[in-house]
């Protein structure tokens, strides 16, 4: 299933969740379903889950939220979807600010509702990928 959800194999994946697979399933490293479909970008495949029951706010083993994930790999859709669904853009190490920030990623720093104190905080580096 977590192949499903980094393929976007949609499909297949909602159906099992829809027959009783955990929304929020993880991973050896942590990692739920809801996380490997944001880092991959699959906005539909993220509100889907979402709308069923995936915790936004679930960090894997490295501390990443897939919030954070998601603004690292530049799916601005992924980023949208998941703050309006509830994901705390302060979560995790680093933060889905940090990240943004790192990566000079202005134009979301309005959607992560940055205030001038998550900009006067240091940034720290990027721990790997989720896999």
């Amino acid at each position: 299933m977590f192949d499903a959800a980094r393929e976007n194999n949609a499909e297949l994946l909602l159906q099992a969740v829809d027959a009783g697979l955990p929304p929020n399933l993880t991973n050896d490293k942590g990692n739920t379903l809801l996380m490997l479909a944001a880092y991959n970008g699959h906005d539909a495949l993220v509100k889907a889950l979402l709308s069923r029951g995936a915790d936004p706010n679930r960090i894997n083993d490295q501390g990443q939220s897939p919030l954070a994930g998601a603004v690292f790999k530049g799916h601005d859709d992924v980023v949208r979807v998941l703050v309006e669904n509830g994901a705390d853009p302060r979560l995790g190490t680093p933060t889905a600010i940090q990240t943004a920030r790192l990566f000079k990623k202005d134009n979301l720093l309005k959607v992560l509702r940055a205030t001038e104190e998550d900009l006067k905080e240091p940034v720290p580096s990027v721990p790997g990928p989720p896999h």
